[in-house]
């Protein structure tokens, strides 16, 4: 499984797209399971939702065999990833309506000149993403000099630079070896490079080197790297109700897998390629927000745990590092309204 990417740059970004509008579709090339809501659900045209590999986008897969959104009167096309750049590139080019990213890559597309909303806080990452390395590796400052992979633009590169940062380091200190996320796993447990950036699952494939073990993680930097669902704003203009009625899908589905523990993890396990065991052990690295975090989440703050605080943070990151080219306005990123319409009817409920 590839995971979570984050746009290397803005120009990255435009090159991407370009290659998308001009030679290829993505849609074509990706791996997908879609799968619209029954006659039952809305007669509306079904909103084409994007999701990958990650724990706290697996939920999706929950409401979809669960039929939570039929409950809520959807029809959804959902859409598996392998590649998870791939559904940024498709969400930027108008090929689907949301999907499931990255604050982080949210701001690198708006940077990009994409129109996006943040309507719903999926998760945070709290442990999922790791930086795992050799023995005789004790300290981020023992990087220095060192072949250090991960795939180029993702959210593991992200945490690597945050981690060097706080050290006093900079990316040109390492020798940083651009992998796609399994071939870095593969070349740590290799012996190739002496660290890897990686998410879980890939963590368990690294930690089989003898004697590696895990130097940092997203549970060192919290808030940093916040999962969402996003729209295109063109859809949010043109069909609010029915972005209400998603949010609300996720929140029921949430529900749902409270009730049914098992019968869930064995649904989310599967779409993830993993055993039952295996998917429970990343539970703790990916905290899942109640509808009372996501409030809180778009409330104005002053640490991480405010997504604009946050954004204001990864943005000025960003552009510092080269991942962004200038800074976006980001004055329209967040939509709190469906958050609120739903905790309103969960509160007179």
């Amino acid at each position: 499984m590839k995971f979570r990417s984050l746009l290397a740059s803005a120009g990255l970004f435009v090159t991407s797209l370009a290659l998308i509008v001009s030679c290829a579709n993505p849609a074509s090339q990706m791996s997908t399971q879609s799968s619209s809501a029954p006659s039952t659900a809305a007669t509306t045209a079904a909103i084409r939702l994007g999701f990958s590999a990650w724990p706290g986008w697996f939920p999706w897969q929950v409401a979809q065999d669960e039929k939570i959104f039929e409950n809520n009167k959807l029809s959804v096309d959902l859409k598996w990833f392998d590649g998870y750049l791939e559904s940024i590139n498709t969400l930027a080019a108008g090929q689907i309506d949301a999907n499931s990213q990255t604050l982080n890559d949210t701001i690198s597309a708006v940077s990009g000149g994409a129109d996006q909303v943040v309507v719903l806080v999926n998760d945070n990452s709290t442990g999922n993403d790791k930086i795992i390395v050799r023995e005789g590796i004790n300290s981020i400052a023992d990087l220095k000099g060192k072949k250090v992979a991960a795939e180029e633009g993702t959210v593991d590169h992200f945490l690597l630079l945050l981690g060097l940062k706080k050290a006093g380091l900079s990316p040109k200190d390492i020798n940083f070896q651009p992998l796609e996320t399994g071939k870095a796993a593969a070349a740590f447990v290799a012996g190739q490079v002496d660290a890897v950036g990686v998410f879980a699952p890939f963590t368990t494939q690294a930690l089989k080197r003898p004697k590696s073990k895990e130097l940092f993680s997203s549970k060192e930097f919290p808030g940093a790297i916040p999962d969402h669902l996003v729209f295109t704003r063109k859809f949010v203009n043109a069909h609010p109700d029915q972005v209400q009625a998603m949010v609300d899908a996720w929140f029921a589905t949430q529900d749902y897998i409270k009730a049914n523990p098992d019968k869930s993890i064995e649904i989310m396990a599967k779409r993830g390629g993993v055993s039952v065991p295996e998917y429970k052990d990343y539970a703790t690295g990916t905290k899942i927000f109640t509808v009372e975090e996501n409030l809180k989440a778009f409330q104005p703050g002053k640490d991480m745990s405010s997504l604009s605080f946050a954004a204001q943070e990864m943005t000025t990151f960003l552009t510092e590092v080269g991942l962004a080219k200038k800074k976006p306005d980001l004055t329209k990123l967040f939509d709190d309204r469906f958050v609120k319409a739903y905790a309103a009817k969960a509160k007179k409920a």
